[in-house]
């Protein structure tokens, strides 16, 4: 049985380094991964992201990783985890300055977060709880509500809400963790939340 191995993409994100010391702090195997012929022998897929959406998706196409990402997690079906950006580009487009075509590997569309009613700032930065909407592995012994370290001000408005897994409140409803079928995304930091973040990467690692 061949060994499981993360692929962790570094295209020049903030939060790469984070991420890495996470995995490493769990005694996950990863590989930093430059280019998408590094994913063809990783057993998963970790995109994190730090930024705007455009930015990302530029960064991703000028290294060809949007076709890898695509290839991987579509025709291969390996497990793939979208952090942050990673999981807002998972989109069919985002709105972040002007319209952006995303990955359109989950049905939705990411928009500026609507504080108009609540009068709260932005960017949501910060610790907030998360509710599971449906049972998902990725939330396998993580107590309900769970705390997480959020920093954005745009969010995933999936088209289907059986692709919202759970939500977090910020004057409005926001997807916290999406899914379809062997791609979640999650809107916060888990290398950022303690043992909880942990906890679900360690989850992740344990999708086949």
């Amino acid at each position: 049985m061949r060994k499981s191995i993360v692929a962790l993409i570094n295209y020049g994100s903030g939060n790469f380094n984070s991420v890495a010391n996470a995995l490493i702090r769990l005694d996950i195997p990863f590989r930093e991964v430059k280019t998408p012929s590094g994913l063809k022998d990783a057993t998963h897929i970790i995109l994190p992201g730090v930024g705007s959406f455009r930015n990302t998706m530029d960064c991703l196409k000028s290294t060809n990783f949007d076709f890898g990402i695509t290839y991987q997690v579509l025709d291969n079906k390996k497990p793939f985890l979208g952090i942050c950006v990673g999981m807002q580009v998972l989109a069919d487009f985002g709105t972040e300055n002007d319209i952006c075509p995303g990955l359109g590997l989950i049905p939705g569309v990411v928009k500026r977060i609507d504080t108009k009613n609540s009068g709260l700032p932005l960017p949501h930065i910060g610790w907030n709880e998360i509710e599971a909407r449906f049972d998902d592995p990725l939330l396998n012994n993580i107590v309900n509500p769970a705390t997480f370290y959020f920093v954005h001000s745009y969010s995933f408005k999936t088209d289907n809400p059986k692709h919202t897994i759970a939500q977090c409140h910020y004057g409005i409803n926001i997807s916290a963790i999406i899914r379809k079928e062997n791609i979640w995304g999650v809107q916060f930091h888990p290398e950022k939340s303690q043992q909880d973040g942990l906890a679900l990467l360690r989850n992740f690692f344990n999708q086949r």
